[in-house]
């Protein structure tokens, strides 16, 4: 079996990743389970040829992002490293058609009316593999069919290619078009962007630029690698050096416009779900943000008195009470099977 027979077979399955290894039966993620793939296993002279098909030397570089189009016109994001002084790689593969915002699940009322802002940040966080991008990609082509804006990408790497409609889109890729994030950024202020979309928040430059932008009149939307609210504020301040973080409390608390967790868990049919949990910033949480006042942000998650403010709970619950998850996947998501019984009691009654 050929390195292209398991891209293919990738494609066929709609496997989120490829996990390849010399001397290693190959491996496919489809719907977060990993499975093996055949029975044979993958040769030195085949992951050599996937590393220099990918610019690499095996014998001169450990480890190198790249990128590859496979002969059924699929792109993966690369990852070649080596496993005890073996060759392997990990396959991302990309999908290159964008999902329509209605079918995801996210908070497509909340997310619309902020894209319709003039200015500020929204946040789209959660782990890897949880969806961030392709929630990005389809508010990003909700612009394009209904606002005339000229947006500005920077990704590592560009994944979802958008054609032109309504808006103007200026796609740039770290490491091919510009060197980093924060450089690409601060690049693109230059451009009479209306929107600018950075792939990750990684480090402080990058914080601190992607918040001046939208304090000088930009729309930025940006994704960041955190479970909950609470989380992602906390992780934001982090970039920031000690003496920084007042600077950072102050710019998040005036210019964030809402921030939306993401997590996927199994259905019952076997498909994968998201469940959010959404905060939009106002009124007495933009104070709670001004002095980190994580507590009160979480009680009035907890709360559910607001729409525009649920926590993974009540969205747990939800999925449950309408039987979309089984007990045990709620639980897991929960991560408390006391907390999570408690509330479905409460549900109940």
């Amino acid at each position: 079996m050929s390195i292209d027979d398991i891209l293919a077979a990738a494609d066929e399955h709609k496997a989120s990743d490829v996990f390849l290894q010399e001397d290693e039966v190959p491996r496919l993620k489809i719907n977060e389970q990993i499975m093996l793939f055949g029975e044979e296993p993958v040769s030195l002279a085949q992951m050599t040829g996937l590393w220099q098909v990918c610019s690499a030397d095996p014998g001169q570089t450990h480890d190198k992002d790249s990128g590859l189009i496979s002969h059924t016109h699929t792109r993966f994001r690369v990852n070649l490293h080596k496993v005890m002084g073996r060759l392997g790689a990990v396959l991302r593969r990309i999908r290159t058609d964008i999902p329509r915002l209605e079918t995801l699940g996210a908070p497509e009322h909340l997310l619309t009316k902020w894209a319709m802002r003039p200015y500020g940040i929204i946040l789209i966080t959660g782990p890897t593999g949880t969806g961030k991008s392709t929630t990005l990609a389809a508010l990003l082509q909700w612009m394009n069919e209904n606002l005339a804006r000229h947006v500005v990408t920077i990704e590592d790497p560009v994944e979802y290619i958008f054609k032109n409609e309504m808006s103007l889109f200026t796609q740039r890729e770290v490491g091919r078009d510009t060197d980093t994030f924060a450089r690409g950024l601060r690049s693109a202020i230059r451009q009479a962007p209306d929107v600018i979309f950075v792939g990750e928040v990684r480090d402080y430059e990058t914080a601190l630029i992607a918040l001046q932008a939208s304090e000088t009149g930009h729309l930025v939307l940006a994704s960041l690698h955190s479970e909950r609210v609470s989380d992602t504020m906390e992780r934001f301040l982090n970039l920031f050096p000690p003496d920084q973080v007042n600077l950072g409390l102050h710019l998040l608390s005036h210019q964030l416009i809402g921030l939306v967790c993401q997590k996927l868990v199994p259905k019952k049919d076997g498909h994968l779900m998201l469940l959010v949990e959404h905060l939009e910033n106002g009124g007495a949480v933009r104070d709670w943000i001004g002095r980190r006042d994580v507590d009160h942000i979480q009680e009035y998650l907890a709360r559910g008195s607001d729409p525009n403010a649920v926590n993974f709970l009540r969205s747990i619950l939800r999925a449950y009470e309408a039987g979309l998850i089984d007990e045990d996947v709620a639980i897991g998501a929960t991560g408390s099977e006391t907390e999570f019984r408690r509330a479905a009691r409460g549900v109940s009654s």
